[in-house]
């Protein structure tokens, strides 16, 4: 297991440090929150070893996982049962009892034994960090503190909706263009390794001066056909360098800047960022959570690690005595609906209410461009296969006219 240094701060604002194993430096944090120490710098000390990455890598494959569904399914279970009354260790037995997938079962019977054994709710959830975000800890976290457990739940059931059915418009957006890319590359790999060759050998026959767009294609041809192991294995060492150029916090930060300034992704990224911080940010309050506390969870919580330095750094102007407006122009990625809201909020004393209003604006309106990015793609894809197409047949078949027409004015 991996060992972490940490420095924080607990609920007096003494500053609390000292090192502690966890699975990644969030679930670490995750930790820390649920003995109510925020962290400030978490640094890893000692990485896993061999043999415990190669058990981690061997349970996690036998293991069924826990689907955003299932998560889905037990908030609103939980919410519906505790507002009926209904005591917690009483609850979470019915959930085991009734789960469908067995995984979540597991894991609802060991949140259950952690509360029988004295830990808080959120303690036993943020054990379990592939199942349980820290976002979602931090809530449950503050409905312990507040009372309001059932409310929290239910928030959390309405928002991981909202993330499970951008997740499946996204898919299904792509789902298309990405067979279309597949089928293209397929096709100009079997071109290359088997038509060209062929076409090549009678070429040669010929003992004419090639076309140089010919000439191209048939040493791209011969270079895949001698170098296709390597260029295999190139391809193959590339992912793995890029996965974990994305696992460090350089590569990722750099990523999630990149990518709200794709051309096409690139709007509807923001959009939905922007939406779910939005979300966040108006459930922490909605939930009783102090600004700056709340804006520490909802850091964590917007997926994107350029948001998560730019909310962190407005918690940090927020907590010498700042407005939320004031850090919120500073940080220079808010568009002006938001910054309008914002404003509008801490002048009203509804900040929640317009950043509710702001992630259902922006919801619907991503949800508008994901329905219209298949039909932006196709073009695009039909452009590039009209161009691949024009390629292989002019390559293919300029000398076979040249020499037919070479062949004609012989015999005139």
């Amino acid at each position: 297991m991996p060992q972490f240094r940490y420095l924080g701060r607990d609920d007096r604002g003494q500053k609390s440090q000292g090192e502690m194993q966890g699975q990644d430096a969030q679930s670490v944090a995750r930790d820390l929150l649920a003995q109510r120490i925020t962290p400030l710098t978490i640094d890893l000390v000692r990485g896993p070893s061999l043999t415990e990455r190669l058990q981690a890598w061997l349970v996690a494959l036998r293991e069924p996982r826990v689907t955003a569904q299932d998560l889905q399914l037990f908030s609103r279970q939980i919410h519906t049962l505790l507002k009926s009354g209904v005591p917690i260790l009483r609850a979470l037995e019915g959930l085991r009892q009734s789960a469908v997938n067995p995984a979540m079962g597991r894991v609802v019977q060991e949140v259950a034994s952690g509360l029988q054994s004295g830990r808080d709710l959120s303690s036993c959830l943020a054990r379990h960090p592939r199942v349980f975000s820290h976002f979602y800890c931090s809530m449950v976290q503050v409905g312990e503190l507040t009372g309001r457990l059932d409310e929290v739940f239910l928030n959390l059931a309405e928002h991981l909706e909202f993330e499970r059915e951008m997740v499946e418009r996204v898919s299904s957006a792509l789902r298309y263009p990405s067979f279309v890319v597949a089928a293209i590359a397929g096709a100009m790999v079997i071109i290359n390794l088997l038509v060209i060759p062929a076409f090549a050998k009678v070429f040669a026959s010929f003992h004419a001066q090639l076309p140089w767009l010919t000439r191209v294609l048939i040493a791209t041809s011969q270079g895949m056909v001698q170098y296709g192991g390597l260029l295999l294995l190139a391809l193959v060492l590339l992912g793995l360098s890029l996965r974990h150029a994305l696992n460090q916090p350089a590569g990722r930060l750099l990523w999630d800047r990149l990518k709200l300034r794709l051309p096409l992704a690139g709007p509807i990224a923001t959009k939905a960022v922007l939406a779910r911080f939005c979300a966040s940010f108006a459930m922490s309050m909605r939930s009783g959570v102090p600004i700056a506390s709340g804006l520490a969870s909802v850091a964590l919580a917007v997926d994107n690690a350029h948001l998560r330095t730019l909310v962190e750094r407005m918690r940090d102007g927020i907590e010498r005595g700042d407005s939320v407006h004031r850090n919120a122009v500073a940080a220079g990625v808010f568009t002006p609906v938001i910054l309008q809201m914002i404003a509008v909020g801490e002048e009203t004393g509804c900040l929640d209410d317009m950043m509710d209003e702001v992630a259902q604006l922006y919801r619907g309106e991503v949800d508008f461009q994901l329905k219209r990015l298949s039909a932006q793609i196709e073009p695009i894809l039909i452009v590039v296969l009209g161009a691949l197409v024009m390629v292989l047949a002019l390559g293919v078949f300029l000398p076979m006219w040249d020499l037919g027409a070479a062949a004609r004015g012989g015999a005139g």
